[in-house]
């Protein structure tokens, strides 16, 4: 069986991935996968603790936190895809034309 140690280890290297996906991505869509991935490293940490632990709220949390992201993924989507539609760019530095 698989220690937790090393279930750690992965869900810290796929939140590095992610940060560093963060800070050096500029094009908005690889910058949101990288958020997600960074998402995806925290439940792996929280379904370890849990399972790790012997109960099921760390699992429960977890198929919650997949369901708000899956809404999050489609409202984020929509807004990066009508932004692409109506300024026909996916620069991240470039989307401070939306300010007042």
């Amino acid at each position: 069986m698989i220690s937790l140690n090393w279930y750690l280890v992965v869900s810290a290297l796929l939140f590095c991935i992610g940060l560093i996906g963060v800070l050096v991505k500029r094009n908005v869509i690889m910058v949101f996968l990288c958020l997600e991935l960074m998402l995806n490293a925290a439940n792996l940490s929280l379904v370890a603790f849990s399972d790790y632990l012997g109960n099921i709220q760390g699992q429960i949390f977890t198929i919650f936190n997949i369901t708000v992201a899956a809404a999050e993924a489609v409202v984020g989507l929509a807004i990066i895809i009508s932004l692409y539609r109506n300024r026909a760019m996916t620069n991240v530095d470039d989307f401070n034309l939306l300010k007042w």
